[in-house]
Parts: C-alpha cells; structure tokens; sequence
C-alpha cells in the first residue's frame, strides 16, 4: 500500500499522518508532498523521517492512494494527473464536492456508493460532516424537511496563518500577516469564505448543497449562518431540524446513542454539554442540548460539536481510505 500525502506539512495533511497513525493504517510506502520549497524538508512518522518529494515524483511512483490537504487549485490540477495514472485520490478541498461526476462521502453514511471506478472522492466540509452525521439516523427515523444552523468555527478551519493571527493578538500585538479582514481575539466574525451575490458566504452555500448531496435528498431545506470564533479546534454548531414526522425526545436520545460516529454528550444537571475544548483528539461527534422547539411542531433544537481537523477533514479521508483498502483497491504487488 504506496500511499501520497499532497499538503503533508500543512495542519490538516499533519493531522492526516497522526491518525494514519493511531488507526495503524497499513501503508508500506509514505510519499509525503508539499510545495517546491518545502521539498526535501522531513516529515516524521511513526518514529521514521521521509523526506518531502515533488509533485511529478509522487505521480511516476504511481501510489495506490493520494490524500490531498493543499486547497482547491491544487486539487483542480493535479488530482487527475494522479487519477490518470490509476490512484485514487481523496480530496479534501472544495475542488470536486459538488461535481455531479464525483461522489462525496461521509463513510457512515454513503461509503457504499463507491465503486473501483471512482479515481477522485470528495471529502466533504468540515462542518457539514459533522452534521450530517449527528441526523443520518435522525433523518431514518423521522425525514429530515428543513435545517437552521449556526456554526461557531476555530480559527485552525482558516489554516496556520488564521491561528498565528489569534495568538499574535492574544499576546498583545497587531497581528503581522492577518488572515481575516477583522481582528479575531475577543472578536466575532460572521464571515467564513467570500460572500456571494445573495448575501451568503461560499462556507454557507456549502453546507446547503453539501448536505442535500450526501443525505441523497433535494427537498432538504437548509438556511445557514457561518460564524468565526476565537477557538482553537473545534467547530461548534446549533441545529434547528423540522422533521417530516413527529418524535419522542426519548428516543431521540436512544437513535443518537447508537449511531456510529456520534458521542451522546447530553446532562443539563450536571452542566454536560459538548464544548470545544473536549472534542480534541476526538473522531466522535458530539451531541447535546436536545430540546424540542416549542414555537412549532416536530422541530428539534441540537448543539453539535467535533475536532473539525479530525473528523471534519484528516479522520474522515482515512476512514475512507479505510473503506477502499477493505473493499475497492488492489495494491500493488
């Protein structure tokens, strides 16, 4: 199992090579890749060190799979020069999400769709996988018509330079290479992406059309509010879900309890609800705060919580990888 990692110095491609890992996925071969100028530079694994190679030299070796972290131009170009030579690419850019041609998975949801054929996977935004995994077996039970969500977004969904911001400010000074139009500390900003003619981000159209796509339903309706918060890992999430069928809260709970990727996080009493702070390190989604929505029917207010560079993007590309491994990909050899 030859395996690529495009963007493997960046925060996402090092949180890739972490779970890689911890799930001790059984790659024989690490091809680390980055920018020319960060070829050469090492990149640890496992206790060994492999040194950064080029774009051209990770396509003539012809991995099995390639994990890519390096943002949607990168992916638009190069993710079919290593298709063509027979890998199959996991995206994790915006590059291919809504390209009707590719699929775009969460693996508890629609891993099956697969097939050998399938040499470019999305992976899906950050945000929306964590939601769409807490109301997957919501939406079985009792259809999914309509979702209000606000997001609350760390700073590391930006990148290193959003979280060098965050800390230059927080130490005190005015940030020197800022991310953001606005500062970030003691400051929120409801602005993730660039807006669009209508008024909304490109962060918030992704979680409409993103959502449909994975969930395999049209007529979900979804109204999103994508807000940057000066958090240090971790996306946070209020979801208001109007169902097509009435609930009970208590097996509501039960649903959430057993489904797979989901962390019940649930006791008023007790002051336990999910947070931010405890979704790090974690794969599981957390969710907490149910309640129902008491200004209309069948409707159900949730907060949702997950490490967004874990299961909101390197867990998620794994587990995929994961899946082909298991089901699709003949190794060389």
């Amino acid at each position: 199992m030859k395996l690529a990692i495009v963007g493997a110095t960046g925060l996402v491609g090092t949180e890739v090579l972490k779970v890689l890992a911890e799930r001790q996925f059984p790659l024989t071969e690490l091809l680390p890749v980055a920018s020319a100028k960060s070829v050469g530079q090492l990149v640890e694994f496992e206790g060994k060190k492999y040194p950064v190679v080029s774009m051209d030299d990770a396509i003539a070796a012809r991995p099995d799979i390639a994990i890519f972290s390096a943002g949607g131009s990168v992916s638009k170009e190069h993710a079919p020069r290593f298709a063509a030579v027979g890998t199959t690419v996991i995206d994790n850019s915006s590059a291919w999400r809504m390209d009707p041609t590719k699929k775009l998975v969460v693996p508890e949801l629609n891993a099956d769709t697969l097939t050998a054929d399938d040499k470019i996977i999305a992976n899906p935004n950050c945000s929306t996988i964590q939601m769409v995994v807490a109301l997957n077996e919501l939406h079985k039970a009792y259809k999914v018509r309509r979702i209000v969500v606000s997001t609350y977004q760390s700073v590391t969904g930006t990148g290193k330079k959003a979280v060098d911001q965050l800390m230059e400010e927080r130490a005190g000074h005015t940030a020197s290479n800022p991310a953001y139009p606005h500062p970030i500390d003691l400051n929120v900003l409801p602005h993730i992406d660039v807006f669009e003619p209508n008024g909304y981000t490109k962060e918030e159209l992704k979680m409409v059309n993103e959502t449909r796509k994975i969930m395999g339903d049209e007529g979900i309706r979804v109204t999103a509010t994508c807000v940057r918060i000066p958090v240090m890992g971790g996306h946070s999430e209020a979801v208001n879900v109007e169902f097509e069928k009435e609930f009970d809260l208590a097996d509501v709970r039960e649903i959430l309890a057993n489904t797979a990727g989901v962390e019940l996080v649930d006791d008023p009493s007790t002051n336990t609800y999910p947070m931010p702070k405890d979704s790090h390190g974690k794969d599981a989604v957390l969710v907490g705060r149910l309640r129902r929505d008491e200004t209309q029917p069948k409707t159900l207010n949730m907060w949702i919580v997950a490490d967004n560079l874990r299961k909101g993007a390197a867990t998620n590309a794994v587990q995929i990888a994961e899946y082909l491994l298991e089901k699709l990909v003949p190794v060389a050899g």
